[in-house]
């Protein structure tokens, strides 16, 4: 089976994503309306199978000059073990608007084999890094 990359989210399939993405340890329960207005504002780019079906995604937070941080990435349980996820970082990775950045990051819980052969690996002095983090806001009613 062949597969493309898009970045047009005209052509993603948003129910999708958002089931996949809503039901993640790291966005769980995040509303559509807040997925949709992440995409709108970040690089996006699905994997496509031949018939057009999103298979799976990933969203790139950036700047465009300094920085980009790589989230929401995902290839769907049934694709998984084919190399789509390398041909997905691999795409990204060659990305124009992606080039000559000073840092790029991510978080993964499970996913470091993967990351690494890209280039990440873990930061050296975590102690710099600070943040802020509400991981229940999804859950929250008043949000």
């Amino acid at each position: 089976m062949e597969y493309q990359i898009t970045e047009d989210i005209a052509q993603m399939d948003i129910d999708l994503i958002h089931q996949v993405i809503s039901s993640s340890y790291w966005a769980n329960s995040i509303p559509r309306e807040t997925l949709e207005r992440s995409m709108q504002n970040s690089l996006c780019f699905a994997l496509l199978n031949s018939a057009e079906h999103t298979v799976g995604f990933a969203r790139v937070i950036t700047d465009k000059a300094t920085f980009a941080y790589l989230a929401d990435v995902f290839v769907l349980q049934q694709y998984r073990n084919n190399g789509l996820s390398k041909q997905l970082m691999a795409y990204i990775g060659a990305h124009p608007q992606l080039q000559g950045l000073r840092r790029q990051m991510l978080a993964t819980r499970d996913a470091h084999g993967l990351y690494a052969q890209f280039g990440f690996e873990p930061v050296p002095n975590p102690e710099i890094l600070m943040q802020k983090w509400q991981p229940n806001i999804y859950q929250d009613s008043d949000k």
